[in-house]
């Protein structure tokens, strides 16, 4: 019996639909979307647009057009970044950011000049609104953050954080990796401008999806980082700059959206709020298990159990070493390591060899709990 407990890497397993939508796809369709007039084509397109629909019932949000996607979350905040940033600007951000965010804004700050604050969170990866309100200036120009850290769990105060930009006139871009498809991720609520996402988490979809939701005022400003053919104005050798074209050249990952859809599909049917709650019974499982057990070291917050997503370090053992005999003895699979996020776990204090991370998902049993928290006290007795 193999235990997965990955998720926040990636979801598995899928829902029986994402696969079987995606053989149907390349056995009885397999045409580009927007790339000829003939029956498969259109299929193709009309399923790609209903999986933009998809979306924005799933994100509160009224454009369908304006959903973009991408081959996955990284190529959507670096495209919203590369479009948006400009000389001079002063941007916000979080040390419990993933590597897709911080290495497009230090890049940005050597080779644009902009002025770039890391705002430092607490010891349980919580970022405190008052002192993110204390970084502001008259030219901050965007707050960019994870809804959710794929580190410790947990959860920011976005809302608050976003009438906090509403008020100043500052862009809000929000990195919803952790959280989309498992936490409500209202577009309209959080006062987001532009709502990253990735296909294959919670979303339950395949990997190389992903993509990202734009208003206007943010659209408005963006420029267009990928130029090529995007089956519209063909006779122009200029970008169109329409929606979803303007974000979208090259062909579109047919399959892969078509699992997407059938994810997504999975998840409004189920309803987020159960499987938040499914995921929420087992993660609180876990960590009170965790608990009785000696020389384990948990980071997490309380918000933590949302999202499945529990970090810990060993007295007297390495964390590699866990997981290794997790894996090779227990058939438990985890995830060891700085998770592409160094400042988060600089912020917890467990830089630079970083934690021993389990990340809970919807498919996972009581068993699959009960056998981790009897595998882990094994291996720290012994």
């Amino acid at each position: 019996m193999k235990i997965y407990l990955d998720n926040g890497a990636t979801s598995f397993p899928k829902p029986p639909a994402v696969t079987k939508a995606m053989v149907d796809f390349m056995n009885n369709i397999g045409s580009n979307s927007g790339r000829g007039s003939y029956y498969s084509s259109l299929e193709t397109s009309r399923r790609i647009y209903n999986c933009r629909e998809l979306l924005c019932k799933l994100f509160n949000f009224d454009k369908p057009d304006h959903v973009i996607f991408t081959p996955n979350i990284t190529y959507s905040l670096n495209i919203l970044l590369q479009g948006i940033l400009k000389p001079g600007w002063h941007v916000i951000t979080s040390s419990m950011e993933h590597n897709s965010v911080l290495r497009p804004l230090i890049a940005a700050k050597d080779k644009l000049g902009i002025e770039l604050d890391i705002v430092p969170a607490d010891d349980n990866g919580l970022v405190s609104t008052e002192l993110l309100k204390s970084y502001i200036n008259p030219r901050t120009k965007l707050i960019i953050l994870s809804h959710g850290s794929n580190v410790t769990g947990t959860v920011q105060p976005l809302k608050d954080i976003g009438k906090l930009c509403k008020c100043n006139n500052i862009y809000f871009i929000i990195d919803s990796a952790q959280t989309a498809g498992i936490l409500p991720v209202d577009f309209k609520a959080l006062g987001a401008n532009a709502i990253a996402f990735t296909g294959h988490k919670g979303l339950m979809g395949p990997q190389g999806t992903g993509g990202f939701l734009i208003d206007d005022a943010l659209n408005n400003i963006a420029s267009s980082t990928i130029l090529g053919g995007t089956g519209s104005l063909s006779s122009s050798t200029l970008q169109p700059d329409f929606l979803p074209d303007k974000f979208e050249s090259g062909t579109l990952n047919g399959p892969g959206l078509f699992g997407l859809h059938a994810g997504i599909d999975f998840v409004m049917k189920t309803g987020t709020e159960a499987i938040r709650h499914k995921k929420s019974e087992l993660t609180n499982k876990f960590i009170n298990g965790l608990k009785e057990i000696d020389r384990i070291n948990l980071f997490c917050h309380e918000s933590s159990v949302n999202t499945g997503v529990v970090s810990m370090t060993f007295d007297g053992r390495e964390i590699s070493e866990i997981g290794y005999l997790l894996d090779t003895e227990y058939n438990i699979m985890t995830r060891v390591g700085l998770h592409c996020a160094p400042l988060a776990h600089k912020t917890i204090g467990t830089y630079p060899s970083g934690t021993l991370r389990f990340s809970l998902g919807y498919f996972n049993t009581e068993k699959d709990i009960e056998l981790t928290l009897s595998a882990l006290n094994n291996l720290l007795r012994s």
